[in-house]
């Protein structure tokens, strides 16, 4: 087992998330909320503390702000033992130039691993749902000797243009690695599915900073993890896998083993949030023994008043968070975010609302994702006339209606 405290570990947050707009309006993806309480982030944080991993750096760079004090806020780790999660912006260390890339984001920050000098280093995106040991991929990184381990499992081949898609030689080792083929074939025994990356990585730190600088001569090079580092690395037959679904989280079930989510669009972003609402959730937020952390903050418990004809408060099949009143409403497979007020007579299903929104009396919401402090006025509709909400609003391609932050809702 490797020491933990000789593990680096490096989260990409720099995302601009032009796919989840307009959420990511003033955010970067990564700091999108999710599931009520929590930031996309706190995922991908969650499965590195609770494996012991804490030294940890966030590198940042479109939109930063509200991630920024939300880790300084959610994540300070006691300094006495060597822990910390911190931010680290772009520097300019290397010129007066932005990340061209990850890698070119991990290379302008060299420093870090300089100063830290881990035998290993993690590398992990910042932006997906799931729950990971990555002690067991370390575990197999390390008896493998492999340079670098890829992260793995299989998805449709119709989404393969979106992952890293892997093609296997003998036992872990990755014999060709493509990003985001426009066409690629299925796997022999199952021709439906490919074997795409998850974008988590496990380096050897030698052979980490030894691709970093050849690829950071290349001018011709994307200097991206995915695009350019991980397949010189398998020309050069370092590169191995890891197989997603063999890992066991403490407390997880048959049911929600093996899930992941890549919540890019405003469909998946919806579809994933229906996950967490069935009557047993494909995607487990009440494992305690590897629980997702974020920080709450002082808020009063939700409430659900008024018990008359018309007129009564309740939520049905939904996680109604700290701070929420639904008073005489109705809310159905729905997740409400704090300090929501659902007013009498209203009506939300199948949404989800994020924090500080207020929905009037009578007010139908359907299918939708309201952003923050968004007031739907009393007796407006969302999600019920589809020529009206792509009028006011941006609609999905399945029809999801996205209000954003602050937006006006007028009763037109």
């Amino acid at each position: 087992m490797v020491d933990p405290s000789r593990v680096l570990c490096i989260v990409l947050a720099g995302g601009e998330g032009k796919r989840l707009a307009p959420l990511t309006a003033d955010r970067a993806k990564p700091a999108v909320p999710y599931g009520g309480h929590y930031r996309l982030i706190d995922f991908a944080l969650s499965n590195l503390v609770n494996a012991g991993y804490r030294k940890i750096v966030v590198l940042t760079q479109y939109k930063s702000h509200s991630l920024d004090v939300h880790v300084s806020r959610t994540w300070p780790l006691s300094t006495l033992l060597g822990n910390y999660v911190t931010t680290v912006p772009a520097q300019m260390r290397r010129g007066p130039f932005w990340f061209s890339g990850s890698a070119d984001a991990i290379f302008q920050n060299v420093n870090i691993i300089n100063d830290e000098r881990p035998e290993h280093i993690l590398v992990f995106g910042a932006d997906h749902i799931y729950r990971m040991d990555p002690r067991q991929m370390v575990a197999q990184h390390v008896e493998s000797g492999a340079g670098v381990t890829v992260a793995a499992l299989r998805v449709p081949l119709a989404e393969a243009y979106q992952f890293g898609v892997l093609d296997m030689g003998e036992g872990t080792e990755i014999k060709k690695f493509r990003e985001k083929p426009k066409q690629v074939d299925g796997l022999t025994d199952d021709p439906a599915m490919v074997l795409g990356s998850m974008g988590n990585y496990a380096f050897r730190t030698d052979t980490l900073l030894d691709v970093l600088n050849t690829d950071a001569l290349d001018s011709s090079s994307a200097h991206d993890v995915g695009g350019s580092v991980i397949p010189m690395l398998v020309d050069a037959g370092l590169a191995h896998s890891y197989d997603f679904t063999h890992n066991v989280v403490p407390g997880s079930t048959e049911r929600d083993q093996g899930y992941w989510r890549d919540v890019g669009t405003i469909d998946a972003f919806h579809t994933s949030h229906m996950d967490l609402v069935d009557v047993h959730p494909v995607f487990n937020l009440y494992n305690r023994e590897w629980p997702i952390l974020t920080s709450v903050g002082s808020l009063p418990p939700a409430k659900f008043v008024l018990d008359e004809e018309g007129r009564t408060g309740q939520a049905i099949n939904s996680i109604v968070c700290a701070g929420a009143i639904v008073s005489g409403g109705t809310v159905r497979r729905s997740v409400i975010s704090p300090n929501v007020m659902v007013d009498a007579g209203a009506l939300v299903e199948d949404s989800v609302i994020m924090h500080d929104v207020q929905v009037g009396a009578g007010a139908v919401v359907r299918r939708a994702i309201v952003d923050k402090g968004v007031v739907i006025p009393a007796g407006a509709q969302v999600g019920v006339d589809p020529e009206a909400d792509a009028r006011r609003f941006t609609v999905s391609e399945a029809g999801v209606v996205v209000i954003g932050k602050h937006q006006h809702v007028s009763l037109d």
